[in-house]
C-alpha cells in the first residue's frame, strides 16, 4: 500500500497525465459536434447546477466574464441555454438550461459511457478489476480536488 507522503511528483505526474489523455480522448463525440470543449463544459456545468448567475458560473468554470459570455451567447443561439435579467437586478443575468441542453448532455453522457465500457471490455481483465477496485479512491480524489 502507498502511503500519503510515498506520492513523489513524478507519480502525480503520471496520474495526472494519464487522468488527461483518458479525458480528451473521452471528450471527443459525436453528438457534442459543433461545440467546443469549453462550451460543453459551460453546458454540463448549467445543466448540473443551474439556474446560475453569471459570475457564479465564470467562477465554476474558471473563465473570464468576456469568454462566458461569448460562450453563453453560442449556446443561447443553439438553443441550448436561455439568459435572462435577473429578477431583482437588470443587470445581472441568469443561464438556464433548455430542454434541448439537457438532452444534448444526456446524449454527449451516453456516448462518453459507451465508448468508455467498450474500451474497457478490451482491457485485460485483471487491469479492468483494479480499474472498478480503484473508483472509490478516485471519486474521494476528484472530491478532494
Amino acid at each position: 500500500m502507498v502511503t500519503q507522503s510515498a506520492i513523489d511528483s513524478e507519480t502525480a505526474e503520471r496520474l495526472r497525465a494519464v487522468i488527461g489523455r483518458i479525458q480528451r480522448r473521452l471528450r471527443a463525440t459525436r453528438a457534442g459536434e459543433g461545440l467546443t470543449p469549453s462550451q460543453i463544459s459551460v453546458l454540463f456545468t448549467v445543466v448540473g447546477r443551474g439556474p446560475l448567475g453569471i459570475s457564479e458560473l465564470a467562477e465554476l468554470e474558471a473563465l473570464n466574464p468576456t469568454m462566458l459570455s461569448r460562450i453563453v451567447a453560442h449556446l443561447c443561439q443553439q438553443g441550448f441555454v436561455r439568459r435572462e435579467a435577473h429578477a431583482s437586478d437588470r443587470r445581472a443575468a441568469t443561464v438556464s438550461a433548455t430542454a434541448a441542453g439537457r438532452r444534448l448532455r444526456e446524449r454527449v453522457q451516453r456516448e462518453r459511457a459507451r465508448t468508455l465500457a467498450a474500451q474497457l471490455d478490451a482491457v485485460d481483465p485483471q487491469a479492468r478489476e483494479q480499474l472498478l477496485a480503484a473508483l472509490p479512491a478516485l471519486e474521494e480524489l476528484a472530491e478532494l480536488l
